[in-house]
């Protein structure tokens, strides 16, 4: 009997597809949760939700976004879902308070997942210290971070 190891080909990711349309189930080969970190790197060596050994190969530049679709070197898709992390909640009830915190942290050039009177950033002390300051209650939550994209990324929109 041949004792060497049987050794399965690393799946290669090659092109991200963009989300699936409304009301499109795709047949998925498989699933990546990824942190917001690994969604903004074009390259990765993960494994997807069968266990199996994947490799990501896509155009730098772009952040994978919760529901993207990527498509192997085969032909296969798989989408990509948004790993729940630790993050820094903060909300209010007024707009115009919403509304400075937002340009705070953009003129930070602070990934930001904007939502209605409610965002979400990377926990950061100095940062939640900030909006506290301007009169927003901040929280620990876990949940899914999918930042905005920026208005010249080229990028999809969202909202919660």
């Amino acid at each position: 009997m041949d004792s060497r190891k049987i050794h399965t080909r690393m799946i290669r990711l090659i092109e991200n597809i963009g989300p699936a349309k409304p009301g499109e189930q795709p047949d998925c080969a498989g699933k990546l949760e990824l942190s917001y970190e690994q969604r903004v790197k074009g390259r990765l060596l993960t494994r997807d939700d069968q266990d199996r050994e994947v490799g990501m190969f896509l155009q730098r530049g772009r952040v994978l976004r919760h529901g993207d679709l990527l498509k192997s070197e085969q032909d296969e898709i798989y989408m990509v879902t948004a790993q729940t992390e630790q993050l820094s909640q903060a909300r209010c009830d007024d707009w115009e308070t919403f509304a400075k915190a937002c340009y705070h942290l953009g003129n930070r050039h602070v990934p930001v997942d904007i939502g209605d009177r409610v965002l979400r950033i990377q926990p950061d002390a100095i940062l939640e210290q900030m909006l506290v300051g301007l009169g927003l209650q901040v929280a620990s939550v876990d949940a899914p971070f999918n930042p905005e994209s920026g208005a010249y990324s080229g990028g999809h929109h969202h909202h919660h």
